[in-house]
């Protein structure tokens, strides 16, 4: 059995606070010592399978407007069965983390605030009702707006379920979210400071997924309660210098009358 380190309340409250950047010496950061910092988005071999997306030029997405969106925003665990188009996916994915601009190798601009504008994450999709796909894990690659096909998984569904600690409704969404942390990405900036920043960033993230929902008349629901092993393993990343962080699925819903 793996041991863990000592978790205590005032530790963790402490990393809460911005105290820890009284202490970082950013002088010797990665950044600062002229490393070249991570890549901003996850390399694929030649031989994957790259699925284009429709851009904003092209895809058909209804206007929603923004106080509507933010009034009506709510956690929905109840999905109908129609799937998503490959628009719509398309839509939520460029909400999330879309890029703007980009602006040299170790920043992007995209859709979300990210401290230093470092973006950790990495978008992994578990796809069960998405018109055009396979059921299967797919990896967003923002810089290209395209999809990387990863692995068909049999019974996705059931492992969603497991992973998330029985929580049904994971698979049962016509698509779940699930966001990688490569934390290196920030602490090339900003060392110990990181952990509380990266945690804010992941909330910007998934309140655009919230807001962009409404506009397709999809719902979803953060989940932060979780099996870490399991959904490691179901994404094929190594626990430690990536790993899962945050958890959405998205599906279609009843509107209220």
């Amino acid at each position: 059995m793996k041991s863990h380190p000592p978790i205590t309340i005032k530790t963790g409250r402490y990393y809460l606070t911005d105290r820890i950047r009284d202490v970082v010496n950013f002088w010797t950061t990665s950044q600062s010592e002229g490393l070249r910092p991570p890549p901003v988005q996850k390399p694929v071999s030649p031989d994957s399978r790259i699925i284009t997306l429709p851009n904003r030029e092209t895809w058909t997405v209804p206007p929603c407007d923004l106080q509507t969106a933010i009034a009506n925003r709510e956690s929905h665990r109840q999905f109908t069965a129609e799937p998503l188009s490959l628009d719509e996916l398309a839509f939520l994915l460029w909400a999330t983390q879309g890029v703007r601009q980009e602006l040299h190798e170790a920043a992007v601009l995209r859709t979300v605030p990210s401290a230093g504008c470092r973006h950790p994450f990495e978008t992994y999709l578990a796809i069960l009702r998405v018109d055009s796909l396979e059921n299967g894990i797919y990896r967003y690659l923002p810089l290209d707006h395209s999809l990387v096909f990863v692995k068909a998984v049999d019974k996705l569904s059931g492992h969603l379920t497991a992973a998330t600690r029985g929580q049904s409704f994971t698979g049962q969404a016509a698509v779940t979210f699930l966001w990688s942390a490569i934390p290196d990405r920030t602490e090339w900036r900003y060392a110990e400071a990181s952990y509380k920043v990266i945690a804010l960033d992941a909330g910007h993230v998934c309140q655009n997924l919230y807001l962009a929902c409404e506009a397709i008349g999809a719902g979803t629901c953060a989940i932060a309660a979780y099996e870490q092993t399991l959904v490691d393993l179901l994404l094929g990343v190594d626990g430690d210098e990536e790993f899962c962080v945050y958890i959405a699925p998205v599906g279609k819903v009843t509107k209220k009358l």
